[in-house]
Parts: C-alpha cells; sequence; structure tokens
C-alpha cells in the first residue's frame, strides 16, 4: 500500500472518530457547552488538558526548535512544564472554587466592575487568536505534507474539520474529543521516538538514548552530535546560550504566561469539586511528561539524521572528509522521495548554487567554514530553509521508517493542532457570547439564544484564525510563544493578584491590565509587524535590534512586572476594594468548613 493512502487511513479514522464523539457529547445547554456540565472524571480532565495543553507548539515545533537551538532552547522544556505547576498549584483550584464558567467572569466578580471583565474578554481575545494563529500553521503544514497539497489548502481542510466538531460539541464534545486525541498524539509521538533511538543507540527508551552511546561511533551520543553540527560550523549543540538574561526572561514568561492560558484554566471548571481540580492538573502533568521528556530525543536524534543523510560520512567519521549529497540522488534514491515531498510544500529548500550537482549543507556565516568553502569552490550554504516545523513530521522518513509510522505521526500531529485549537475557540466562543453579549450587551438573553451566540462567535473565530493562519509571524512555537507573552502580562498577574490580595481593587486591576497589555503588544508588534500584518513592523527582528538583548518572545515577563506594579500603585492611590469583596477574597482561599487554629 503506498503512503498517501495509508496517510488517508489514518488520518480519516482519526478524523472519524472525534466527530462521531462530538456527534454522541453534543452540548444541549450553556452550562454543557461551557463546562461540560462540570461532570467530567478527573483522570479524563488531565488527559482532555494535556490533549489542550500539548498543541502543535509542543508536538510538532518543539523538537524542531531544540533540533536547531540546543540546549538553548530547553527553555521551552523549563518553561511550559513549570507554568503549569504554577497554573495546578496557585490558580486551579481557587478558580474552580468560585464556580463559575470563564476567566472574565472572576474578574468582574472579583474586582466588582463591567469595565474590568470587559478588558479580561479584550486580552482573552488577544491572547487566543495568537495562539490560535500557531495550531492553524500546524495543521496546514500536516495537512499540506500528508495529503500533497498546499499548506494553505491544507489549513482549510483543517479549519472545516474543527468547525465541524466544536461549535456542535461545545465544552463537552470538545473534551471526550481530546481525551481520543490524547491518546493518538501520544502514540504517535513516542513509537517513532523508540524506533529511532533503537536505530542510533540501542536503547528502547528514548530518554535513555538521548544520554547513552552512539552505536556506528562508540562515542556518547551528545558528544557525536557535537562533533558532527561544529564539524560544519554550526554552534555546539549543547553549548551555553550567548544571553543568558534573554533566556531567563524567556522561561518566566513562558512560566507565568502558561499559568494564564485562559483554555487551559476554563478546563479545571468542568470537574464537580475543587478536589477533582487538584487531582485532574496532578493526572494532567503526568501525562505531558509522556511527551515532554521524549521531546529532547526526538530533537537531538532528527538533527543528527538530517546531517548525517546530507553528509553521508558523518556518521562513521569526518563529514567533510566525503562528499555531499547528490542532486542526482536525491531526485531517484526512494529513501530521499522525503525530500522531494517536502521541497514541494516550500518548507525545505535546496539550491545547487555553485552547479557541482551537490548540495553543500554548512554554516555560511562561520568565518572558519567560509575559508573552507573558498577552498572548496562552495558558494554558500545550500539548503537554504529548513522550517523548523518539519522535523518531527519528517523524522520517520528521514529515518526509513515503516509507512504505517509515518502515517500515524501525521494522524498525531493534527490531533495535537486541533485538540487545542478547539480548545482556544471555546474560549473565544465563551468570553464573546457568556461575558460580552450576556455580561455588558444584553443580559437577558435566554439560554438558547446565548448558546446561538457561543457558536456563531466560534465560527466567526475560525474564519480570523484561518484569516491569520495563512500569514503567520512565525513558526508553529514562536507564534504560541508571544500568546504565553501576552498572556503573562495580562491575566496571570491579575488572577494571582484577585486571589492572594484583599487590597487590590477594580482601579488597580484595570490599570494592571492596560499598562501589561499595551507595553507587551507594542513591543511585539514593533517586531513582528501591526497585528501580525507582514511589512508593518517597525524595526527589523534580530537581536541587534533589541532592547538589552530582550527578544519579543521575552518581553512578557517584563510586562507581566509593570503589572503587578501598577496594580498596586494605583491600588494604594485609590480606596479599598468594598468589604463584601475583601470577604469573597478570604472564602476562596479558605477550604469550605476550616475553622480557626487552637492550642492544645
Amino acid at each position: 500500500m503506498d503512503q498517501f493512502t495509508l496517510n488517508l487511513i489514518f488520518v480519516g479514522a482519526t478524523f472519524a472518530l472525534y466527530i462521531g464523539i462530538a456527534i454522541w457529547a453534543r452540548a444541549g445547554t450553556t452550562a454543557e457547552f461551557y463546562a461540560a456540565g462540570q461532570g467530567v472524571n478527573p483522570v479524563l480532565n488531565g488527559m482532555a488538558t494535556g490533549a489542550d495543553w500539548m498543541s502543535a507548539a509542543s508536538f510538532i515545533s518543539m523538537a524542531g526548535i531544540i533540533a536547531f537551538g540546543g540546549y538553548e532552547t530547553s527553555a521551552y522544556l523549563m518553561g511550559w512544564t513549570g507554568g503549569y505547576v504554577l497554573l495546578a498549584l496557585l490558580l486551579a483550584p481557587y478558580l474552580r472554587k468560585f464556580g463559575k464558567f470563564t476567566v472574565p467572569e472572576f474578574i468582574g466578580d472579583r474586582f466588582y466592575s463591567g469595565g474590568a471583565r470587559l478588558l479580561a474578554v479584550v486580552c482573552l481575545i488577544v491572547i487566543s487568536v495568537t495562539y490560535v494563529i500557531g495550531q492553524m500553521r500546524g495543521v496546514g503544514v500536516t495537512f499540506g505534507r500528508f495529503l500533497e497539497i498546499s499548506t494553505d489548502q491544507g489549513l482549510y481542510i483543517g479549519a472545516a474539520i474543527v468547525f465541524a466538531y466544536a461549535v456542535f460539541g461545545g465544552m463537552k464534545g470538545i473534551t471526550y474529543t481530546q481525551v481520543a486525541q490524547y491518546v493518538v498524539l501520544i502514540i504517535a509521538y513516542t513509537i517513532p521516538a523508540i524506533f529511532i533511538s533503537l536505530q542510533l543507540t540501542g536503547a528502547f527508551l528514548p530518554q535513555l538514548g538521548l544520554i547513552g552511546t552512539h552505536t556506528a561511533s562508540g562515542v556518547e551520543f551528545l558528544t557525536k552530535l557535537d562533533q558532527v553540527v561544529t564539524e560544519l560550523g554550526f554552534k555546539a549543540y549543547t553549548g551555553e546560550t550567548a544571553n543568558m538574561l534573554n533566556m531567563f526572561l524567556f522561561t518566566m514568561s513562558l512560566m507565568i504566561g502558561t499559568a494564564g492560558l485562559p483554555h487551559v484554566i476554563i478546563r479545571f471548571f468542568t470537574v464537580p469539586k475543587v478536589s477533582d481540580a487538584r487531582s485532574s492538573a496532578g493526572w494532567a502533568l503526568v501525562f505531558i511528561a509522556l511527551l515532554y521528556t521524549v521531546a529532547p530525543a526526538v530533537g537531538s536524534m532528527a538533527r543528527l539524521n538530517l546531517t548525517t543523510t546530507m553528509w553521508p560520512g558523518a556518521e562513521q567519521g569526518n563529514a567533510l572528509d566525503g562528499d555531499a549529497i547528490t542532486r542526482a540522488e536525491i531526485d531517484s534514491n526512494p529513501d530521499l522521495s522525503w525530500i522531494r515531498t517536502w521541497e514541494k510544500t516550500g518548507l525545505l529548500v535546496m539550491e545547487d548554487k555553485n552547479g557541482d550537482g551537490m548540495i553543500q549543507y554548512y554554516n555560511d556565516k562561520s568565518e572558519a567554514m567560509n575559508v573552507i568553502a573558498a577552498e572548496r569552490g562552495w558558494t554558500g550554504n545550500e539548503v537554504t530553509k529548513i522550517d523548523n516545523d518539519i522535523m518531527v513530521l519528517a523524522n520517520p522518513e528521514i529515518a526509513a521508517l515503516p509507512g504505517w509510522v509515518i502515517a500515524l505521526v501525521a494522524a498525531g500531529a493534527l490531533a495535537a493542532a486541533l485538540s487545542t485549537a478547539a480548545g482556544l475557540l471555546l474560549a473565544i466562543s465563551s468570553a464573546i457570547s457568556h461575558d460580552l453579549i450576556k455580561g455588558s450587551i444584553n443580559p437577558n438573553i435566554s439560554e438558547k439564544g446565548e448558546l446561538l451566540a457561543a457558536r456563531v462567535s466560534m465560527g466567526f473565530a475560525i474564519v480570523v484564525a484561518t484569516y491569520l493562519g495563512l500569514n503567520p509571524p512565525g513558526f508553529a512555537a514562536q507564534v504560541v510563544a508571544l500568546a504565553f507573552g501576552l498572556a503573562a502580562a495580562t491575566i496571570f498577574p491579575v488572577l494571582m493578584m484577585g486571589i492572594f490580595s484583599k487590597r487590590i481593587n477594580k482601579e488597580g486591576a484595570i490599570a494592571g491590565m492596560l499598562v501589561g497589555l499595551i507595553f507587551t503588544a507594542v513591543y511585539i508588534f514593533t517586531y513582528k509587524g501591526w497585528f501580525f500584518i507582514p511589512g508593518t513592523n517597525m524595526l527589523e527582528d534580530v537581536a541587534a535590534n533589541y532592547v538589552f538583548g530582550i527578544s519579543p518572545l521575552s518581553i512578557g515577563a517584563v510586562g507581566a512586572v509593570l503589572n503587578f506594579a501598577s496594580a498596586y500603585i494605583v491600588s494604594n492611590m485609590t480606596k479599598e476594594p468594598p468589604q463584601h469583596v475583601q470577604e469573597l477574597v478570604e472564602s476562596i482561599r479558605i477550604p469550605r468548613g476550616a475553622g480557626v487554629a487552637t492550642g492544645h
């Protein structure tokens, strides 16, 4: 059976499963649409949260970033996992105890202000739309490769499928669909990793293969990888970062941004009790760890496999002692058909610049390599584009794994992207229908009318996300990191202060959110373009133009500090919150039925 048919079977079967579950679990009330009737089992909710959390950025893009960035990009792993611990310990149980459907509803009630609730809606929509761009791009990249169509056409197909099961199923349908999607994506991620780890290191567990011995050369795997990439002029894979401040701020931005992501927070509104929120958070961490501990191995092994494919002699010894891969071999060898297929998508580009019939892959920004290149008649790196988002998807093909494994990875990648896209779209939908329409514009709207408004707004959000996904401001994980920065600067501080400080009032909360949102968004737009529209950036997005070397991906941590500071300053210059609000804050933090401690 050919690869295209296998892809269709695996992807088609999983999609039929998702849509079938959505029909079975169709939401009939607003409680089911927004919070799945608050009756989801904690273990299932943990699994659904894992799928919601492990987006296209985690499945498709993160290993690609690690593959080319090495140690420095471990910030993605540290920030995203550390942030989830913050969310589980500091926010989820308290927000579940509050008992509302949405994050803006909590902010509006805690800060006794319709204006604060409306501003929270704006922040939520900006964050979620930015985040969903990355998911739609992941859908387009995956469909484009495995259905052998353009990335744009793949994006349209993915949008239609999300519409089919998210608009009608709501949170109830999405939750049970995400359980199925988690099973698909974790199997799809780990099976190829096990195969490749056995090939390269002989270790069954990829985590052990990463720190094990490279079978062909007999040296430690990471030592071998460092040797291969540095020989071609690239930075050592295990090398330190050049800008520790930026790495620290980036890690913090991802961490506190994680804890402020609305589409993840609302997952904890779906369980019956506060204790279940804590339990489901623990289960989610277990399910997330199954993928996140494998990602470094996937990224590093993909990098070695790619490099040794371009320089066949690199696996045994010195890459430059042998010849680079030839264009004729790429065009004729069945084992290299993956190169030809990815070239059709435009995400992998090779150009024989010096006309010698070979494709020299090296770092042409390295002075030492340019000396060697001049001696050998090379005129620049001839692999002119390798999109980070293709590495996980191409990894099984590079390693020549069976066709069913390649098809399984396609299904897993789509499951990861679609599960998170659905959660984000629900967060946008609930913010518009429940917080904006019912909360501000028409408080007397019927439940049926609110449900219709939720579905219409979700459909509109899908259209906007699809349009923005056609021209994303970066690859999937970069776009997601921007969303985390916005969440870090806006939602996380106001939730923390709302739960743990009785002194913060509505004026302080509004001031903090405004300062955090405006500062962070303007800094990002300065380099990425206004509202991510190509060509509207005021400065080129290069490190030399960053203020104190802080990239747009890292600025969220600074925005969060400004949010906290503004809120405290303004709150202390204005009157205290009403007594009933202070009592509300106290009741959220104290377990029901707890009494005053007594001596013995």
